[in-house]
């Protein structure tokens, strides 16, 4: 069977990236890159061996998949040339500026008959790999995301810049819909929210508080999760991950857990009760390859894409109902 020849769409950061991972996946066949300035274009395609088209139409006509990675301003026109074309789209987060674009994109794809899968690249994070044997259902979220400022991304916020990868994982996990959202930031260097907290509740009861900054000395990607029986704390940097439960005494493996008394002891109003510490084990995955291979089975074996267009819209809107509770 011939491989499916993919092309990159920007050659920034992320673009590069991209370039580099699909140059290594033996699955695909790299047919080149595309961006608006061809210099940077021919550099990252002479780094990784592949062509450099002069024009997106020529990378339309050689591709069968595409990733796209250029400014989130033009997500929306860039990705509507490929799916026209019917061509299945790798789209950077957030899938387009706006949710009522991102609407669109998604009637645009079923119409045509094309694949969309979002780089919510968090959903792919070792860390989280490594809890795939656990039954993620929080009751309380706490997540802080913090970076170094960097002029990269700075055409959007930081709510859709960073915060945006903790609400796709809080939507993931708390399986409910969101009832109301206090929100508050500051704009420190660009000219929207460089700084953003947000408290949402759901219908469920569930409670996540997010917080975002792109002005840090120290990086930070953290969350806890808290749900019935069990706590949760994942380091998506390191990566690492640490789980603390509730388990029954007479449960088969109880003796072989480790105690985990630095939560403290459970005293008699829970009788035949233990708390236990465990560490997962991190898998040794690059996450935006793992996307890749995700994106690929998706449209080799008509598998369920994995962080779809609705999925990625819905966490769009709620960041859109923060910026604009912070703007006021």
């Amino acid at each position: 069977m011939n491989k499916l020849k993919v092309s990159v769409i920007g050659t920034g950061h992320l673009g590069a990236i991209h370039t580099k991972l699909w140059k290594e996946n033996l699955n695909t066949k790299l047919a080149g890159v595309y961006d608006i300035d061809p210099k940077r274009a021919k550099e990252v395609a002479d780094r990784f061996d592949c062509h450099f088209f002069e024009s997106i139409g020529e990378a339309i006509d050689n591709s069968d998949i595409v990733t796209i990675a250029v400014p989130t301003n033009v997500h929306f026109d860039v990705a509507k040339k490929f799916i026209e074309a019917g061509k299945h789209c790798l789209i950077e987060k957030p899938v387009t500026s706006t949710y009522q674009e991102a609407l669109k994109l998604i009637e645009l794809a079923k119409g045509c008959n094309v694949a969309i899968q979002v780089g919510h690249v968090e959903r792919f994070n070792p860390a989280i790999a490594s809890l795939s044997g656990y039954d993620l259902n929080p009751l309380f979220i706490e997540a802080h995301r913090l970076s170094q400022f960097t002029t990269r991304a700075t055409d959007v916020s930081v709510i859709h810049d960073l915060m945006i990868h903790d609400i796709d994982i809080m939507l993931w996990t708390i399986k409910s819909k969101v009832s109301n959202i206090d929100a508050n930031g500051v704009s420190i260097i660009t000219e929207t929210p460089d700084i953003a907290n947000a408290r949402i509740t759901f219908e469920n009861g569930a409670v996540a508080n997010l917080t975002a900054s792109r002005i840090s000395a120290n990086p930070m990607r953290k969350m806890r999760m808290f749900q019935q029986g069990a706590y949760i704390s994942i380091d998506f940097g390191k990566p690492d991950v640490e789980v603390f439960r509730i388990i029954d005494e007479e449960y088969d493996d109880a003796s072989e857990m480790v105690s985990a008394s630095m939560l403290g002891t459970i005293e008699a109003g829970l009788k035949n009760k233990k708390i236990v510490y465990e560490k997962p084990v991190i898998p040794q995955l690059n996450a935006i390859a793992e996307e890749h291979k995700a994106f690929v089975n998706s449209v080799t074996d008509n598998q369920p894409v994995l962080v779809g267009a609705e999925e990625a819209s819905e966490a769009l809107r709620v960041a859109e109902e923060i910026s604009a509770q912070i703007a006021g």
